[in-house]
């Protein structure tokens, strides 16, 4: 069965730039060297997506563009809630997908994409996504919305994710393990 790691980006600039500071290149190329290879690996069109990818070791095969959901009210109720204050986050985002129709299209939107990476790919190939921290964590609670989200903890750090499995018939998303950093 295919596999998907998904990560957040590394540390970037502390004046805000898009960019990885030098100690994200250094967690990005730590992380990097025990992991892989992969089959795929795509990216955000954000630059520290892509620089991440670099600096762990892997090419990029290609980037994406998120979809916008034609208006901006889904980014409009994740920027108006501090997530980083919830103790957990993921039930808080499964209870938006349940109560907002554009939050709902946009967390789907993107676990669309994720399946698109992992449809042509081989029973044994893995794929690497880097994205960002809000659209991560949709999109895990989209894959798997009837999970114990409680047990998933805060909302990514530089570098964490989870990796996922792809099975069945029709092939779906079938196995979650969320990738913490030490520390």
């Amino acid at each position: 069965m295919p596999t998907l790691e998904v990560r957040r980006h590394s540390i970037r600039k502390i004046d805000g730039g898009s960019q990885l500071s030098q100690p994200g290149v250094t967690l990005a190329r730590n992380i990097g060297a025990a992991l892989g290879p992969f089959d795929r690996v795509v990216t955000s069109v954000l630059p520290r997506s892509r620089e991440t990818a670099l600096a762990m070791g892997f090419a990029v095969d290609y980037e994406l563009v998120t979809l916008r959901t034609g208006n901006d009210s889904a980014y409009d109720v994740v920027g108006a809630f501090d997530w980083d204050s919830v103790p957990t986050p993921f039930v808080g985002i499964a209870k938006l997908l349940a109560s907002d129709d554009n939050y709902k299209l946009y967390a789907h939107s993107l676990a669309a994409l994720w399946r698109d990476i992992l449809t042509p790919l081989g029973p044994d190939d893995a794929a690497l996504y880097i994205g960002h921290a809000g659209e991560l964590e949709a999109a895990l609670v989209a894959c798997f919305p009837d999970a114990n989200h409680e047990g998933w903890g805060g909302m990514f750090r530089p570098m964490e994710g989870a990796k996922i499995t792809f099975s069945g018939e029709p092939a779906r998303f079938s196995s979650l393990e969320i990738i913490r950093l030490d520390g």
